[in-house]
């Protein structure tokens, strides 16, 4: 000590600065030295005399900022006993720590940290106190060692077991016992050796806590463990003899591939422990038996159906919206349902998918709308056609027992998907029947029962299957198909026929665009007009959807495909697609729309009517003759046109004196009325006051003006009562040039679903 404070009051030392290594006096370690200054200040040191050098232990380890606030205030005068040079220019220098010492200014020369400094001694305790710290010590240290996790080096325990000053057993295990960094700064920091031996005693007991906490943790993680370790290491074993003797059979091969399956994937407990006890029967069954590859076949299908595997929705509403826009023109309340959806899910980042049934006419886009949902959410799609289904295994699946069974065609389609939340269409569920195999219907019950899917039941993978994750689909043209029951579970979203403005757009947008790619012409530069769009819509298709329409495009592109082959020059002479070129490919017109009467007529009334093709005009003649008050009724009319009709005289009759008409005509003749076009089958009881109408324009020789259309039901007191497919008949009115349409009052709600157009150029009463 005489020695070291002589030669600090004459001289600064280098200073080496530490990250996380602390050495205390009376204690000798070796550390790496590889930052530029370090290794500097230990060639420095070496020059001198003794080869002193300051160890100073950084604050923030992982910093290289040398600063006097970045260092510990204090530090330990070290002795260099030797060092070694390695390839990789790392330093490694032996130290002896000597005494503490508080560091007054830090300065910098040559790349070289120096320090001023002060020695430090220690603040000595009484006797009584030193041999109290050394007992308690003794005592925590060796509660520390018998607990079993932590142990002291030999040399360290061979030195402590020796009788040492208080000062230097403080030191020597703030040096080998203490392993927090922060709590050895805080020992070299402290000179009164009493304080220093609290601190040592208390991180001593704590360690032995923890220790003790985590051998418990250990003993509980080892029983656990135990029983599926001594499993694995004894079919090691096993398996390792079989090769030894060349005995491995296919069985053991199939058994361990399909036992590793099971272990590397996270799959629910449940379906661990049935394919561990399948895989068990497996390993007891001769692999050229029939059973032997129905039960490997079952284990397949059982660890190959997705059970936790998932994909992550778009949560990007506009993009969503975006996507859904590209794919489809109109269908607003269908997209704002999806939206809706996705926003709930979105905020809630839990909700049950809804089961959805998109109800219309054929051709209207059900289908595709579909695969434009699984598109938008970034969902995989899968379709199952119930048309024609009429066995209750095809979606339940068969039993094992029978030879050749297979899951139902849900679970087939669930592995086909390889996730747990696809979108997932039933297409045609109006189609299905039963027979003396079941009712698929009823089957249907539980699976689209959004209460009840979380548990489905497959028949031959006979464990509970969560369908909850699944958006289905389903498609139906006709509701009445399908029973009520199963109804009451879907959200029916209808999805009506196009308008023929709605056609065109989709056209233009849609439909020419793709089949131009298809026929490989989309680079010729083609345009269709809009003209000869609705031409092939009114004169060349009758149909509530697009399905014809587009086949009546692709008819042009082919059309156009061999007239541009038979060019020489393999140039198309006709890029501008008119009317003239439509009746040019197309040849002559199939359909005629219905054209408004030219001229005010006596008993001739226009209707309005709905078709499975949309809407159309309905006239109505009216006529009478000599006879016997007969009525008369032709052009194929259903059952309750008929009524109508019957209802319509009758209230005539009634009310004749309102009307001025002679009561005793209806003795003298008989009446007559006909809807056009006879080989139509028409029925419905909208054409309630176009029947009256007619036979009042009839019977008091008033006539009809020709530019006004009208449809409701009649009922015998003369009330009318609301119709349906307003839409479809206020879109054939405009189009056959109607100017004014009358409709019951009760339809008025409905006009809010009319195109723009129809309620600026036609008058409705």
């Amino acid at each position: 000590m005489d020695n070291v404070e002589r030669i600090t009051s004459e001289m600064d030392y280098p200073i080496l600065a530490t990250k996380g290594v602390v050495l205390f006096p009376h204690n000798d370690i070796t550390i790496e030295a590889g930052r530029v200054f370090s290794k500097r200040a230990i060639r420095k040191s070496n020059e001198s005399l003794n080869s002193y050098i300051l160890v100073v232990p950084q604050k923030d380890p992982s910093s290289d900022n040398i600063t006097l606030q970045a260092l510990s205030g204090y530090g330990c005068v070290a002795k260099i006993k030797s060092t070694r040079n390695f390839d990789n220019g790392i330093i490694k220098v032996a130290l002896s720590g000597l005494s503490r010492a508080k560091i007054n200014s830090l300065y910098q020369e040559d790349g070289v940290f120096y320090a001023s400094f002060d020695v430090l001694e220690d603040e000595d305790i009484s006797i009584d106190e030193e041999e109290a710290y050394v007992r308690t010590t003794a005592k925590a240290l060796e509660e520390y060692m018998s607990s079993g996790t932590n142990t002291i080096p030999k040399a360290t325990f061979e030195r402590l077991s020796k009788g040492l000053e208080i000062s230097e057993l403080t030191d020597i295990i703030s040096q080998s016992v203490v392993k927090d960094y922060k709590r050895q700064i805080e020992l070299l920091n402290e000179l009164n050796v009493g304080k220093r031996m609290d601190i040592c005693i208390a991180y001593i007991k704590s360690e032995k806590q923890i220790g003790k906490i985590e051998s418990e943790i250990d003993k509980k993680v080892r029983e656990k463990l135990d029983a599926n370790q001594r499993e694995y290491i004894l079919r090691e074993k096993l398996r390792v003899i079989k090769e030894e003797l060349g005995d491995v059979t296919p069985t053991d091969k199939d058994a361990d591939g399909l036992r590793q399956m099971v272990k590397d994937n996270p799959y629910p407990d449940y379906v661990k422990v049935k394919a561990e006890s399948e895989i068990k029967r497996l390993e007891m069954m001769n692999s050229s038996s029939p059973e032997y590859s129905m039960q490997k076949s079952y284990i397949d299908w059982l660890l190959n159906t997705p059970w936790y595997q998932k994909t992550e929705d778009t949560t990007d509403i506009f993009e969503v919206e975006k996507i859904l826009n590209e794919d489809h023109y109109g269908l607003e309340k269908i997209k704002e349902r999806i939206l809706e959806y996705l926003a709930v899910k979105t905020v809630t980042n839990s909700l049950k998918a809804p089961i959805i049934c998109f109800s219309g006419p054929p051709g209207v886009g059900k289908t595709s709308l579909a695969k434009s949902i699984a598109r938008a959410l970034d969902r995989k799609f899968v379709k199952f056609s119930l048309g024609g289904l009429k066995d209750e295994s095809e979606i339940r699946g068969h039993r094992r027992t029978y030879l050749g069974s297979l899951p139902g065609r849900i679970i087939q389609g669930m592995r086909k998907a390889g996730v747990i939340n696809p979108v997932f269409l039933l297409d045609e569920i109006d189609k299905m029947g039963g027979d003396y195999k079941g009712d698929p219907t009823s089957a249907m019950l539980e699976l689209l029962d959004p209460e009840q899917n979380k548990y489905f039941s497959d028949n031959y993978i006979e464990e509970p299957y969560d369908l909850s994750n699944v958006l289905f689909i389903c498609t139906a043209n006709y509701l009445e198909n399908i029973p009520a029951p199963l109804v009451d579970r879907l959200e029916i979203i209808n999805v009506d026929s196009y308008t023929e403005l709605e056609k065109v757009q989709i056209a233009i947008r849609h439909l020419v665009a793709k089949q131009l790619i298809a026929h490989g012409i989309e680079n010729e530069g083609i345009i269709f007009e809009e003209s000869a769009i609705m031409h092939i819509i009114r004169y060349y298709t009758r149909e509530s959807g697009v399905r014809n329409l587009e086949r009546a495009i692709a008819k042009i592109c082919r059309k156009l495909v061999i007239r541009k082959l038979k060019n020489k020059d393999q140039i198309l002479d006709i890029k501008d697609i008119n009317i003239d070129a439509v009746k040019e490919f197309l040849g002559k017109e199939i359909f005629d729309y219905s054209r408004k009467e030219v001229t005010d007529q006596v008993g001739v009334v226009t209707g309005l009517a709905y078709t499975q093709y949309g809407g159309d005009i309905l006239p109505i003649e009216a006529n009478y003759f000599t006879g016997k008050g007969a009525l008369i009724l032709t052009g194929k009319l259903g059952e309750v046109m008929k009524e109508s009709a019957s209802i319509a005289f009758d209230y005539v009759k009634a009310n004749a004196d309102k009307f001025e008409i002679d009561k005793t005509l209806f003795e003298k003749i008989d009446v007559h009325i006909h809807v056009p076009e006879g080989a139509v089958p028409k029925d419905g009881p909208s054409a309630g006051i176009t029947l009256t109408t007619a036979l009042v324009s009839l019977l008091t020789g008033r006539s009809v003006r020709s530019d006004v259309a009208m449809t409701g039901e009649v009922t015998l007191r003369g009330n009318v009562l609301p119709i349906g497919g307003l839409k479809e008949k206020s879109i054939s009115a405009h189009r056959s040039g109607i100017k004014t349409v009358i409709i019951p009052k009760d339809n008025v709600k409905d006009l809010d679903d009319l195109p723009q157009l129809i309620l600026d150029e036609v008058k409705f009463i």
